[in-house]
């Protein structure tokens, strides 16, 4: 099967991919580091700065950044010869991706909001850690999934394996693109 996206469209989804996904991980250590200075801090003053920060980004940016990357990882993956389930490191990618997505958007917003509005009414936040290890796990998670964009480890899958052999998913035998066809008559 050829990828669907022409090598232009390629290109600009690459790179809309690239910066939402490390604009998701900048986004997370912002979270990380507002998180410890509200934990951390001893002044309540500074806690409800840090977790009114928090919230502000949180509602502008968590839920676009998250889906974006998600989506545009899947639409470049199902348009290249990458594929989505034909590395290991592209399915290990989309497997982590789904889940940090969901947690980021439900999950963690809870939290950030559960605390920006106990610092606006002037009650006490409580030295809740929550704050400090989602974005900590989240973070690794993030450098994780950059690290094996970058070193693509771990080869091809079952399918992948099947597919670069020549035979589709019934094992029936296809017949070769242009370009291997151009490389055996040489």
């Amino acid at each position: 099967m050829q990828p669907n996206l022409s090598r232009p469209a390629r290109r600009v989804l690459l790179v809309v991919h690239v910066v939402v996904s490390v604009g998701w991980l900048g986004l997370t250590l912002c979270l990380l580091a507002l998180g410890v200075a509200g934990a951390a801090s001893g002044s309540a003053d500074t806690a409800e700065a840090a977790y009114r920060a928090m919230k502000i980004f949180g509602d502008w940016l968590i839920v676009p950044i998250s889906l974006a990357s998600l989506v545009s990882g899947v639409v470049l993956s199902l348009g290249t010869p990458w594929g989505l389930a034909r590395h290991r490191w592209v399915v290990t990618k989309f497997w982590l991706t789904l889940p940090a997505a969901g947690a980021s958007v439900l999950a963690l917003r809870a939290e950030i909001d559960s605390a920006a509005a106990d610092a606006s009414a002037g009650r006490a936040v409580p030295a809740t850690t929550d704050l400090v290890i989602a974005p900590s796990v989240a973070l690794g998670v993030y450098v994780f999934l950059t690290a094996i964009s970058v070193l693509k480890p771990w080869g091809l899958t079952a399918r992948g394996r099947r597919m670069r052999a020549g035979s589709g998913p019934s094992g029936a035998r296809t017949r070769p693109g242009p370009r291997a066809t151009a490389r055996s008559q040489v």
